[in-house]
This record gives structure tokens, sequence and C-alpha cells, in this order.
């Protein structure tokens, strides 16, 4: 007989998301179901607007993910258009894009889902001195001696005193899943205060090239921001142009982020890692991993320049890439059986999201929120399929597909890490892996980030200041019909957004996001989405009222369900309309 654990809402992520698994007698899960809670209807805010106002309103989604949904539109409206952009403008575009990667994945580790690891309360318990042993045994960062440990024990011990944990509060404290010893969970909570500071000066880089963060600005053509060789005030800035005190202060934060993520990100990813070693055996899932490619050094059109190359792996096999094409129509659909919409053909059908349809349809329970009918519908999101594959889209897509394509940094800190863990490269396909990927990736695009500043410095030098290609601005220069997609890799994953331009207007928009790609529920066939499949994958519940093992897998993913649904009220009703006078 088995049990229903519901897990409603999943802390600690951005958005709703329920997660409901059924349990064997001995607490292992043998069936897993995600069910986004929000409906979804960007694309209907989007009909009928300038292509060239996507941008500001699809940005919007999500205020972590911040600007990837506003590049993946304002890419979708110049691959519809074929509107070249200035190589200046695809460099900030990269810096810009990298910085998200390496703020988002240091504040998902240390604030989301380090504390699925680390036992705050444990580190009550430790040595100041021993810990700052353990500190600089790992790594050479500066803030590791005994007395600054100390304080850090100080801090949370008034919390615990206090009666109240703060920020530490709502956490499984204690559960014997929990395996850090006190000075290694002491060094962790100190790493995740001073992320907190860190984070603060790593967004300057968005600040500084699109003039604010969360959502900064972008234009289609370009980059927002002119660039001046007036070295300017110490804002960065000459009047509205980027200048070489902004150009500078964004060198030294590139350097920052890169000793972070050197120096203790990636340390303490490893130094947690080894004691967890039973979660590189369990939460695999599909085994099928999708990215779209991104970091273009000349411009999207040519696959060849990519950082990130595109691609598809089936079935773990690493010696064979399948090419993606986001243009045919029977390689990217989406599916709605098991989803709160309805399609023209029927709930069978598979849209490419150029024939994308958004029509609501609410089937599910009505509050007080019952258990999911699983054999119906059960989740706001949608099941995007390639080729019919469920596919896992995010970090450890991305570092297998550079390490499949022999990209030698990739392999030489892979290699390194799996040697320290004494854990062979299939290790990778797992919790643990999906997690140390993320720190992976991190290190391999904070390093390449100097490579695309140099670049932009090497371009400024020359005399070329060039950031926005104008030619094609004026709607009358551009075709009656017109269609293309804007993709990227976001930090969560394969992030693409369709557009169909008729008149000037856009006729139809769809986005396919990351977390639709992993969280999305079951198609028609039945297949499972990645999150319930790696829930389904060697777990086992020490304690269903404390279900950490189901929050340390569906965090390895980093779940962003804001991106994936929005909101209406219970009658289906908007509850804001947007005017643009």
């Amino acid at each position: 007989m088995t049990e229903r654990v519901v897990v409603d809402p999943v802390t600690r992520i951005e958005g709703h998301l329920r997660i409901e698994a059924e349990t064997m007698p001995d607490g292992t899960i043998s069936s897993a179901f995600s069910s986004g809670t929000m409906v979804r209807g960007i694309e209907l805010i989007l009909k009928g607007r300038d292509p060239r106002d996507a941008w500001a309103f699809a940005q919007r989604i999500c205020g972590v993910c911040t600007l990837v949904h506003g590049i993946a539109s304002v890419r979708a409206v110049e691959n519809a258009l074929d509107y070249q952009i200035p190589a200046n403008a695809n460099l900030i575009r990269n810096l810009m894009i990298g910085a998200q990667y390496v703020h988002d994945h240091v504040m998902h580790f240390y604030h989301l889902h380090a504390l699925d690891w680390v036992d705050v309360v444990s580190a009550l318990k430790a040595d100041p001195a021993q810990t700052s042993q353990l500190a600089q045994s790992i790594s050479g960062w500066p803030k590791s001696s005994p007395g600054y440990f100390a304080d850090v024990q100080k801090k949370i011990k008034t919390f615990v005193e206090g009666g109240q944990l703060g920020i530490f509060a709502n956490g499984f404290w204690g559960n014997p899943g929990y395996k850090l010893p006190a000075e290694a969970n002491l060094m962790a909570v100190a790493h995740y205060l001073e992320a907190l500071a860190w984070q603060r000066e790593v967004v300057q880089i968005h600040t500084i090239f699109g003039g604010k963060n969360p959502h900064p600005n972008f234009v289609v053509g370009g980059a927002p921001s002119p660039i001046s060789v007036n070295p300017g005030a110490s804002g960065g800035v000459s009047g509205t142009a980027l200048n070489m005190a902004g150009l500078d202060q964004i060198k030294a934060v590139i350097a920052r982020m890169q000793d972070f993520v050197t120096q203790v990100y990636l340390p303490d990813t490893l130094a947690i890692a080894s004691f967890y070693k039973d979660w590189f055996a369990r939460g695999e899932g599909v085994g099928n991993f999708l990215t779209y490619g991104d970091f273009p050094a000349t411009g999207q059109a040519d696959p060849a320049t990519w950082f990130i190359p595109g691609g598809a792996i089936l079935n773990r096999d690493l010696s064979t890439i399948h090419p993606v094409n986001l243009n045919d129509s029977s390689e990217i659909q989406e599916f709605v059986s098991h989803s709160y919409y309805d399609y023209s053909g029927g709930k069978a059908a598979g849209l490419h999201p150029y024939d994308g349809q958004t029509n609501l349809h609410y089937t599910g329970p009505q509050p007080p929120f019952q258990q999911l009918d699983v054999d119906h519908d059960y989740s706001w999101l949608k099941s995007p399929r390639w080729k019919g594959h469920v596919m896992e889209v995010g970090p450890l897509a991305r570092v297998l597909m550079l390490y499949a394509k022999g990209h030698a940094p990739t392999k030489a800190l892979a290699d390194a890490a799996l040697k320290q863990l004494d854990l062979p490269l299939t290790a990778m396909f797992s919790t643990m892996g999906r997690t140390a990927a993320r720190t992976l990736e991190s290190k391999i695009i904070a390093d390449q980030m100097s490579v695309w500043y140099d670049a932009l410095i090497a371009n400024i030098r020359k005399g070329d200041m060039a950031v926005f290609n104008e030619t094609k601005w004026d709607p009358s220069t551009w075709p009656a019909h017109a269609k293309g997609v804007g993709f990227m890799e976001a930090p969560r994953g394969a992030l693409a957004h369709w557009i169909v331009i008729d008149n000037g207007k856009i006729g139809n928009y769809q986005a396919v996001v990351p977390s639709t790609w992993n969280a999305g529920p079951r198609d028609e066939k039945g297949q499972p989405g990645p999150y319930e499949a790696a829930l389904m994958d060697r777990h086992q519940l020490y304690d269903p009222k404390q279900p950490l093992e189901i929050q340390r897998t569906i965090h390895s993913f980093d779940p962003c369900i804001a991106c994936a649904v929005h909101v209406t009220d219970p009658d289906g009703d908007e509850l804001v309309q947007i005017t643009v006078t």
C-alpha cells in the first residue's frame, strides 16, 4: 500500500510548486508528480503589441532571472527581421548574461540549496579554531581566522536563543540526513552570510550596462548605452554614455566574482559533496539533456561561434550529439495532456511554439485544495518535448555538452573535481552531480568573462564605439509577415521565445522556459517530466513530515516556477492589466 506525501509549497524557490510523491511502506518513492499551481498568460498580454516593446513585458516574467527573458525577446525580434547587431553589443550582452549566471548560481547554492546539506543549528557546536583550520585547508580565502568564525557563531546563537532563527527558520535541523561535521556547517553558514554582501557588488555590471537591476534596459538592434572615451565621473557614465570609469569598475567586479567562485564557492561545493557521495548515485531522472547554445562570438546566426554549443544528448551517450533545429515543427513541441489548457486540435496534440496556443481551461480541485487528480490534468505547466523525448535542461546539460565537445577548461575542471571526490564521470548524472555542475559552470563562465571584457576594450581602443544598428528600426522596412526565435542558455537552462509578426504587430508569442522543460507534468504517452523522474530514482524518505530528500533533488534543478506561470483569480479573470500610453 502506498502513501501520498504532499509538499506544497516547495520553499526556497521562485514561484509556487507542489510536489506529490507516492511512497512504499519503507519510504521509497514509487511515483512523483510536479504541479505548477499558478496560470501562465504572458503570451496573451503580448498579442497585438509592437515587437520592439516585447522585451520590456517579457523580461518581467521573473525578477530572479531578471535579464534572460529580455535577451530572448530582443533576439526573437532580431531573428524574425534578420536584424544584425554590432560586435560591441554582442559582447555587452555576453557580459551581462555571464554576470547573471555567476550571481544566480552563487545565490542559489548558498541561499536556496545549501541548507539542504548544511545543518545551521549544528554550527553552534563547532570549534571556531578547528573551523579555521578546515577553511584554510581547502582555500586561501582571507576571511578564515578563528575570531571570524567565532563572531559568526555568536550571530547564530543570538538567533537561536531569541527563539527565532530568522532567515534560517523552518529548516529540518537535526534530521539524520545531515552529515556535515559541526565545523563544516559553521564554515558554510559564514559563507552564506558573505554571499549576501557579495551579490550586491555583482549586479553593478547590469546597472552600468543596462541602467538598473533587476530588469536592466535592452533595445532591439543592439545595446542601450552608447560608449564614450570621456573619462567622466566616478559613476561610470558621461551623460548617458558608458565611459572608461564604468568599464574599469566592471573589470574590478569581474575580478571579485572570479575570486569568490574560485576561493569560496568551488571549495565549499567539493567539501560538502565529499560528505554526501551517496547523492551522486540518485536523482538522475531521464538521462536526456538539451542545450540551445549561447554566448556567440560574432552573432547568433553562426553556431560555430557559440561558447556553449547547442545539441541533444540521449540516454547518457556523450559520444553522439544530435543537432537541434528550433524552427522545425517536428522537433520542439508542447503537450497539454495533463495541463490546465486546451488545444483547438485536442489535448493529445503537440504544437510547435510558432503555432502555440494559450487556451486556459482549469479542471483541477477547488479550495480547500485536495489531492491532485494525476490521471487527468494536474498542472499549469505544459510538457515540452524534443522529438518526443523528455529532456533535462540546465547547468548539468551544458557542462555535459561542453565536456562531450572537448572544451578543454571544462574537461580539466570536471576531471579534477571527480578525481578529488574519487568518482567516475557517470556520477554527474545525479542530484549532487547537478549541484556540482552548477558550480563548475560558474567557474567556467566567470573566467570567460575576462575574455569578453578584453575583446570589448580592444574594440574600443581601435575606435569601434558602435553598440546599435538602426537600419531596421523603422517598421515600414519590415515584411508584412515574419517569424523568428530568440534563444539563450538562461542560468536554469534552455530558454526560447518564438514570435510571429503580422503587419508590424505581434500575432503570436510563445515562451518555453527552462522550468517548463524540467518541471512539466506527464505527456500524452505517460512519460514523467525531469522533476518527476528524478524523484523516482532511488529516493527513500526518512520522515515524510520532513521531506528533506525531496527538497534536495528538486532544489538541485533550481526551480523558477514564476517563469512558467502567471496569476489569475479563482474565476480565471486577470488580476492585472497593463496599458501603454
